[in-house]
């Protein structure tokens, strides 16, 4: 599927840190409980024996990081986000296990089959290995590495994993309005390229383990030791190649780093040792005559890979992808190694989250936009969706007052964001259009069946797009999602109703602590339209330069001010021989930009909502002020509590800062909250010098 550019989103989507979703047990011993709702502020939270002008992320949080432990069935766990999942995620599954039981109508049935399926561990026990084995007796044909496009397209065509790359159909970076073939580098199991090439102590043993955790799963699907290690040679070796010719994460954030058009016959001349008209044809996509190669070198070094790797080793690694790809979806065995090494090792989970939890997600990730009708109806009612339009209203007139505000900017290139922010589309809630997915085989038996039935559809769902207009009231996250998302080809926000629930959203809550939680969130998604990487698409969604020349050097060194800075900020201290991991202030350059935004305008906002009330930022409500209050439910957002290990993977592969710096880094680069605390210039949270962008 298509993912050469992921929307700028909130916070890391569920399952993200790690490689795969959390896994869960196969036992399903625990009762769901219904989760209270989050509280937008909480006093009980702070440490009175924190200076707020010193630390104000353990001023905020203080007593709730000491009162929180990570659950063992979490590798992070945030005041906001995680609970309020644990709660719509409950309120899913009571829709899930009733349909279920007793469906009412064609599409509870088929949302009710595909949760029944997942839930029924004794029949993934009886089936063992037999779902896979079609696809394992496709790969042992291979007769040839000419016969690669065949087989890969046999796979898709069946719902498979198959590695290699990604493909598929997105909109055209320099014309939003069509939607074109893409393709894009993939291939690797660890969480990112550094995790085969960097030859640290830790890495290298990760490798080791990971090494290790092959020739376990081979084992388990019935190869003797010398096989196992053998095929976990091949894999190991293939996947660091792959790695090596991979493009970073950091090099992928800008545009033009991915976007490369080719006929097809140049992409031919390209890689040759692939037939990729024979692929194309297969896949069943429409006919194209160009395509977007976002990562050509990939594609290089995968034509010599083609032509020099045994055929062997291609078997061992497609064995594999098809074996990992699915590993959670198999008897209990095989669950339990992919949990140790996956989740375990590498991001310190102690043990797999609930089986009707994770059920619940799997549903929702397939069938989203049907088991949505059913949660949005009981738990997002009209009356939010009008409050939402008039906070978004209100977030988009803070913004233009900002841009006017903005010493480094000229005119004309004031103008040019003007019109782009009255361009952004504003979706809010749930789609307009419900997707149809009467096209989906569900069983109540066959949870493989089900997921390649899904995968399938998912695939001609995006296949179909090629070539048609662009449907801009599509959605990219499910109703129940607890997530926002700004898309800078779309240039819209999106916020599913999963968010618009406390503690960011609370009808009962006053003006300063819903602006302090949703009203960021409306701040830091509209202000992705216009860090490093939103910046570069105009209002309809293309990729073009308008700002001045000048105007862009003005803002690049302000951006390199705010990457400078994160860059200096630890997201996991040292550990004995590990030294400390410092965060990549350039790959989290874009969401740190936005924060910084969001909790501006969002201020600006709520001052002028209180102004019109007739009421001042210097009013108390329980001891503290309109401003204090807003500050304070900012920062216990982002209260998290998170293991070491899943610290150190997440400083390489997440584009967001860990809780701490969200709420101090952005603090200490807005005078107001400085004001607000009555901190003295020069203290850490209200320092001589800050940056700004927006």
């Amino acid at each position: 599927m298509n993912c050469y550019r992921i929307p700028a989103i909130l916070i890391l989507a569920a399952g993200t840190v790690m490689a795969q979703t959390p896994a869960a047990s196969q036992a399903d011993a625990s009762k769901p409980t219904e989760p209270l709702p989050i509280k937008s502020f909480d006093p009980s939270a702070i440490d009175h024996t924190a200076d707020p002008c010193t630390d104000f992320y353990q001023y905020a949080c203080g007593n709730w990081l000491q009162n929180n432990p990570i659950p063992a069935d979490q590798v992070r766990w945030v005041r906001s986000f995680s609970l309020l999942r644990e709660r719509n995620r409950y309120l899913l599954w009571k829709d899930l296990d009733a349909a279920a039981k007793d469906p009412k109508d064609a599409l509870q049935k088929q949302y009710g089959d595909f949760y029944a399926a997942c839930m029924d561990t004794a029949a993934i026990e009886q089936k063992g290995l037999t779902p896979l084995q079609p696809a394992w007796a496709a790969i042992a044909g291979l007769k040839s590495a000419s016969q690669l496009p065949n087989l890969l397209s046999w796979l898709e065509n069946h719902g498979s994993p198959d590695g290699f790359f990604d493909f598929g159909v997105g909109q055209d970076d320099k014309d939003s309005s069509k939607q074109i073939a893409v393709i894009y580098q993939g291939g690797l199991s660890l969480p990112d390229r550094d995790y085969y090439i960097v030859n640290s102590p830790r890495f290298i043993k990760i490798r080791a383990e990971y090494t290790e955790h092959l020739k376990k799963m081979f084992t388990l699907a019935g190869d003797t030791p010398e096989q196992a290690a053998k095929e976990a040679a091949a894999v190991m070796q293939i996947e660091t190649a792959m790695a090596k010719a991979s493009t970073s994460r950091t090099d992928l954030r800008q545009p033009g780093n991915r976007y490369h058009i080719y006929t097809v016959a140049d992409f031919q001349k390209l890689s040759p040792a692939f037939d990729w008209t024979d692929y194309f044809w297969s896949v069943g996509i429409g006919h194209f005559e160009t395509l977007n190669v976002a990562t050509p070198n990939y594609f290089k070094e995968l034509n010599t890979l083609i032509q020099t790797e045994p055929l062997d080793a291609w078997k061992s690694y497609l064995r594999w992808h098809v074996l990992h790809g699915q590993a959670q979806d198999l008897p209990k065995a095989f669950f339990d190694e992919n949990f140790n090494f996956f989740s375990r090792t590498l991001a310190g989970q102690k043990e797999p989250i609930a089986r009707w939890k994770m059920c619940t997600s799997m549903t929702d990730e397939a069938l989203g936009e049907a088991v949505g009708q059913d949660w949005v109806k009981q738990n997002f009612p009209p009356a939010a969706k009008d409050r939402m339009d008039k906070l978004v209203a209100a977030l988009e007139k803070s913004l233009g007052d900002d841009i006017q505000t903005l010493p480094w900017m000229s005119e004309t290139t004031k103008k040019a964001a003007e019109q782009k922010l009255a361009m952004i589309r504003n979706k809010i809630g749930y789609p307009e259009k419900w997707r149809d997915y009467s096209s989906v085989k569900v069983s109540p038996t066959d949870l493989i069946g089900n997921l390649h039935s899904s995968a399938v559809y998912e695939r001609n769902y995006n296949y179909a797009k090629l070539g048609k207009p662009v449907d801009e009231k599509e959605w990219g996250m499910t109703p129940p999602t607890v997530n926002a998302y700004y898309d800078p080809s779309f240039n819209d926000i999106n916020f599913p109703a999963g968010i618009l629930q406390p503690p960011f959203f609370d009808f009962n809550a006053d003006a300063a602590l819903n602006y302090g939680g949703i009203g960021v969130v409306i701040g830091h998604e509209m202000t992705h339209g216009f860090d490093d990487e939103g910046s570069q698409y105009d209002g309809k969604g293309d990729l073009r330069e308008w700002q001045s020349p000048a105007d862009r050097k003005a803002f690049t060194a302000r951006t390199k001010c705010v990457a400078d800075e994160y860059s200096g900020f630890v997201a996991a201290p040292a550990q004995g021989n590990t030294p400390a991991q410092h965060l990549n202030g350039n790959l989290t350059l874009g969401e740190n930009t936005a924060d910084n935004g969001g909790l501006r305008i969002a201020y600006m906002a709520l001052e002028d909502t209180l102004a019109s009330e007739g009421k001042s930022l210097q009013q108390k409500i329980g001891g503290y002020t309109e401003a204090q209050r807003y500050f304070l439910a900012f920062a216990q957002v982002w209260c998290q509590n998170q293991t070491d290990a899943s610290a150190r993977q997440s400083a390489l592969v997440d584009p967001h800062s860990p809780g701490k710096w969200r709420v101090n880094g952005s603090v200490q680069n807005f005078g107001e909250f400085g004001k607000a605390f009555g901190c003295k210039k020069g203290q850490p949270m209200y320092p001589v010098n800050s940056c700004r962008v927006w």
